[in-house]
């Protein structure tokens, strides 16, 4: 599976070469335009490629949204997104650390909102990207990583890939309630769980 990272900073690089590394395609879009992310297409070899975020978008099978929230909106043209899974990882923040005030409603109710011929599912946000790095081939019991969506097998698409990292992909429901309970503010955001302990989490 070709999988599109929107967004090339540390998370962004960092998901790009896990990926590769588990033997996934990636294709990169970057704010400031593919030519500038040779040295890293060159680094991760012929698995992945650049491009500007629309023609990424027409590429990859699935997307993986990992721009500052603020930019969400207009990014892609619909068109672009039309039945494909679109990983909402992004965190909406008010101010340095503070969760953005969005009225009761989940981030990613409003990013399905903004594509609505896309499956959204909110996951890889939750993990700081220094441990999102090594975490999934250290030893010992499995991290989780986090889903949350409206469609079983847009979930189970993005399970896979969690799986193929060396995480394990909990389930928290639906967008609206699982993905408020992911995004900042949360109570599973940047909280670094076992799979075990997430389960429970989930369960009590």
């Amino acid at each position: 599976m070709r999988t599109g990272i929107i967004g090339t900073g540390r998370i962004g690089t960092v998901l790009a070469r896990i990926l590769v590394a588990a033997g996934h395609q990636v294709v990169l879009a970057g704010a400031r335009g593919p030519q500038t992310l040779g040295p890293l297409v060159a680094e991760l070899g012929p698995a992945a490629s650049a491009a500007h975020p629309a023609e990424a978008a027409a590429q990859a099978e699935l997307l993986v949204l990992m721009v500052p929230f603020e930019r969400v909106r207009g990014l892609l043209p619909p068109h672009a997104v039309q039945d494909k899974v679109l990983v909402d990882a992004t965190n909406a923040f008010g101010g340095p650390g503070a969760p953005a005030d969005l009225g009761g409603r989940g981030s990613s109710d409003l990013v399905a909102e903004w594509y609505p011929a896309a499956q959204v599912v909110k996951s890889l946000n939750t993990m700081h990207f220094e441990t999102l790095a090594v975490a999934g081939t250290a030893p010992g019991e499995r991290l989780a990583h986090f889903t949350a969506g409206d469609d079983a097998k847009s979930k189970e698409i993005v399970a896979g890939i969690i799986t193929d990292l060396g995480f394990a992909p909990v389930d928290t429901g639906p967008l609206h309630s699982g993905g408020i309970l992911q995004q900042p503010g949360g109570p599973l955001f940047n909280r670094p769980l076992t799979e075990a302990q997430a389960l429970a989490w989930i369960s009590h």
